[in-house]
């Protein structure tokens, strides 16, 4: 399965490859740019590793950056899925949009970058996820709205190309991984409600 709004991106590299096989010997060059964009642009199903609903899951594939207070960054490279996913499940109450600076999605200037935060209330409380887009193409794509109720990994949107998902919890949670761990999207556990 492809991610949503990537239809004009894998046609694009079709016509470049159909351009290049017809124009230059290197028919190689955009077949490799077609194979490169399935990859990024793949889209596989996902279900919690946890049948608890209070569980939260990772918001995206990647590696962990940092865990700082109640707040987890994960950063997603080229090869990593870059849909992100409701971390639980619960109502979209808020959505904002902002533009922002080019830095790498690892760095500490990204902070002033692309983002959008996506709020949504749960039974727990208020859990926000923020898309940090990177450096190389700045596009962020939003798949929800306010008032959408959603379900824990439930497609919520995607960053194209290098990016960043921050997931900041309630107090009364507890992180079950560390910097460095790999987490895919809608199935990891990150975190579980404390007792």
């Amino acid at each position: 399965m492809l991610a949503k709004g990537s239809e004009y991106w894998i046609l694009g590299s079709f016509a470049l490859t159909a351009f290049i096989a017809f124009f230059t010997p290197y028919l190689y060059v955009g077949i490799l740019i077609t194979i490169s964009l399935l990859i990024f642009f793949r889209d596989p199903e996902r279900f919690p590793a946890s049948n608890n609903l209070t569980d939260v899951v990772s918001p995206a594939d990647g590696r962990i950056l940092k865990i700082q207070d109640n707040q987890l960054s994960i950063f997603m490279n080229l090869h990593n899925v870059h849909v992100n996913r409701s971390p639980i499940d619960g109502e979209i109450v808020d959505i904002q949009y902002h533009k922002g600076g080019k830095f790498p999605a690892f760095s500490k200037d990204s902070d002033r970058n692309e983002r959008n935060i996506v709020t949504i209330r749960t039974r727990i409380g208020n859990v926000i996820v923020t898309q940090v887009s990177g450096a190389v193409i700045r596009r962020i794509v939003c798949y929800v709205k306010q008032k959408d109720e959603i379900t824990r990994g439930q497609r919520i949107g995607m960053i194209r190309f290098g990016s960043r998902v921050d997931v900041l919890l309630p107090r009364n949670y507890s992180f079950v991984v560390s910097p460095g761990q790999k987490v895919k999207a809608g199935k990891t556990t990150i975190a579980k409600l404390l007792k």
